[in-house]
């Protein structure tokens, strides 16, 4: 409760509203704090770049209208995600960037593939859609039960200033089911939405839209929605020590898994959506240990240097006539040095080598798990020095397909 806002760096300001029934209140309200802020600047910021190279990129295609609609559409869910103060209305802006990232991964449909990666993702991000809409109902059921704690007319139950608060002290009165309940059902919706096993396979599908597509949906923007929504309840997860362990041992596991992965792929940003969910992993493990804000940290070093992979790899395909094997390239130093020069700084950043922001954000998470030992031993549960030695290992394997990848192109 320590990192909920008290020093004024927290503005709530009510529009009008929404729902309005005699058992449940959802205004139109938007929330400005610390957590909210960094990712408006990294969604508006990278997001910006994006737009920028999107602009040259997609020139010639005939459809070059409807393309910067999906992703200025796909900008303003984000930021109705980020910015709103209520779960109802980040559940508006999580359904919004799913349909856009459905609209914008099938924007050359004609192609039966890329038409069966979009149905894909749409399919997949409703598995865990329903775990997240669960959480939600539970959540507003939990607290509507409990009118005495909120006060006389209070009926914003899904509001961020009314449950994150009081969460400790109503859920005292629950069992262990509904306590792990909640937090478990929110990271079911995390886990579709950021792509963690066993939910993952639509992200290297993914890849079949244009490629401003992959950088802003698979390295800014909305993979990290999973994160910041556990970030943002967070208080809902450090009550349950079994959910917590759930989470952490998913993005251990998750990060490792994909990181082999990517070992055997060929195709250039096939290589980087394998990338992308191993990263997503190891946020994950950072916030399941409960250093939150390691997790978020991540989350604003990847978007950069993943960002500027992507844009690379497009670069590099458009120059070698879309074809994206990377057995195909070689020696593209010589016709591509702005390019070269751009992917060897995100090569260092996402291996974690000093002095680049990769180093400082892995290095983070490392630490904190490896210290947190006692965070579940109280619980008797998971030795998070396995956990350590899973996420040091992947950091190695990262810095070895990268290179791999780097040194074919």
């Amino acid at each position: 409760l320590s990192a909920l806002p008290k020093d004024g760096r927290l503005a709530i300001t009510t529009w009008f509203d929404w729902i309005d029934l005699q058992s449940l209140r959802v205004p139109f309200e938007l929330r400005i704090d610390p957590l909210s802020m960094t990712m408006v600047l990294i969604v508006t910021g990278v997001g910006a770049l994006i737009h920028l190279y999107a602009t040259g990129y997609m020139e010639k295609d005939r459809d070059y209208p409807r393309f910067f609609t999906y992703l200025n559409l796909f900008i303003f869910f984000m930021l109705i995600l980020v910015l709103g103060n209520n779960l109802g209305l980040l559940f508006i802006g999580w359904e919004g960037v799913g349909l856009c990232s459905y609209l914008l991964i099938g924007f050359w449909y004609e192609d039966i593939e890329n038409a069966k990666a979009a149905n894909k993702a749409f399919i997949v991000n409703r598995i865990g859609d329903w775990g997240m809409a669960l959480g939600m109902f539970l959540i507003a059921v939990v607290f509507a039960s409990n009118q005495q704690i909120l006060g006389v007319g209070e009926t914003r139950y899904l509001s961020f200033d009314v449950i994150l608060p009081r969460a400790v002290e109503v859920l005292g009165g629950y069992g262990a089911l509904v306590v792990t309940g909640i937090p478990l059902l929110l990271f079911i919706g995390a886990m579709g939405k950021s792509a963690q096993f066993p939910l993952y396979l639509w992200l290297p599908d993914a890849m079949a839209g244009p490629t401003p597509v992959s950088a802003l949906i698979h390295a800014a923007t909305m993979v990290t929605a999973g994160v910041y929504l556990v970030t943002r309840c967070f208080v809902f997860f450090e009550l349950s020590p079994g959910a917590m362990m759930f989470v952490a041992g998913t993005g251990a596991f998750t990060a490792i898994f994909a990181a082999t992965i990517a070992f055997g792929q060929t195709d250039i940003k096939k290589i980087l959506a394998y990338s992308t969910v191993s990263q997503l992993g190891f946020m994950f493990l950072g916030c399941g240990v409960g250093a939150f804000y390691t997790g978020m940290f991540h989350v604003t070093t990847h978007a950069f240097f993943k960002a500027l992979l992507f844009l690379g790899a497009g670069a590099v395909i458009v120059a070698m006539a879309h074809n994206q094997d990377i057995r195909n390239y070689g020696n593209l130093r010589k016709y591509l040095p702005i390019t070269f020069f751009t992917m060897f700084i995100a090569w260092f950043a996402i291996s974690g080598i000093i002095p680049f922001a990769g180093f400082f954000s892995k290095d983070d998470i490392l630490a904190k798990t490896f210290a947190s030992g006692g965070y579940w031993g109280m619980h008797g549960g998971l030795d998070t020095r396995i956990l350590y030695a899973i996420a040091l290992f992947t950091a190695l394997l990262t810095a070895a397909y990268m290179t791999r990848m780097f040194f074919f192109t």
